[in-house]
């Protein structure tokens, strides 16, 4: 699996990934909401990632999280993507996330990155419902879910005891239904102007990027972590 952004390569794990995948998710503040799937031991690296090898090669594959890495410098930024949950006959259930290190913070790379990630689960993986989540707390992470165009639908209240205290979580969703609308939404309003460039709701962007009402592009994003599992 292979997708591109303006400044992302989003790629299948490799065998030669092995320090990668060990360091992302032994990185104290990359994983500190998702102690869950923190490692302890390069063991459990070595055996995880062997298992995400195996199974990008199923027909009836599992797991879609992907190496994110900048193409101006081939870094790692983080991981993004989503897990099966369920295959129904309207399509997949699948539930996802993302991480990444802090020195990537505060450039939108999360924002850009997932987007591509939701279209490519809606337009040619057969997904139907995407889930995801986050603490209360992390307000960059759940502004990614928002700028994506996921819907709110529970807060759970003292969810979930956290780094010394009850924290509160969110659940945010996407039918493949409201991605179509909002999908068409952008198309209506966007006109084209000369040049490549596309006006939406009366504010310029460059060529390939459109800016909806309220957005804040490029804004800031200190995520920690959505979900991953």
């Amino acid at each position: 699996m292979y997708l591109e952004t303006e400044r992302l390569i989003l790629r299948d794990y490799e065998e030669r990934d092995r320090e990668d995948y060990y360091r992302l998710k032994t990185d104290a503040q990359t994983m500190y909401y998702l102690q869950d799937i923190r490692f302890t031991s390069r063991q459990e690296a070595d055996e995880e990632l062997t298992q995400v090898l195996e199974d990008a090669g199923r027909e009836d594959r599992t797991f879609y999280f992907l190496y994110m890495e900048l193409k101006s410098t081939r870094e790692q930024v983080g991981s993004i993507g989503y897990t099966v949950k369920a295959r129904t006959p309207v399509g997949k259930i699948v539930h996802a996330g993302y991480f990444t290190y802090p020195k990537f913070w505060h450039n939108g790379y999360v924002t850009e990155a997932f987007r591509r990630v939701l279209d490519y689960a809606f337009e040619e993986d057969g997904v139907y419902r995407v889930t995801t989540g986050c603490f209360a707390e992390n307000a960059r992470s759940e502004q990614v879910m928002l700028r994506c165009g996921l819907i709110k639908e529970a807060e759970h209240v003292d969810w979930e005891w956290h780094d010394g205290r009850m924290k509160t979580r969110l659940e945010y969703r996407l039918l493949r239904s409201e991605w179509e609308k909002q999908r068409g939404k952008v198309q209506e309003n966007g006109k084209m102007q000369g040049n490549g460039k596309m006006q939406a709701n009366g504010k310029m962007q460059e060529s390939g990027k459109v800016q909806e009402a309220g957005e804040m592009q490029e804004s800031g994003e200190g995520v920690y972590g959505g979900d991953q599992n």
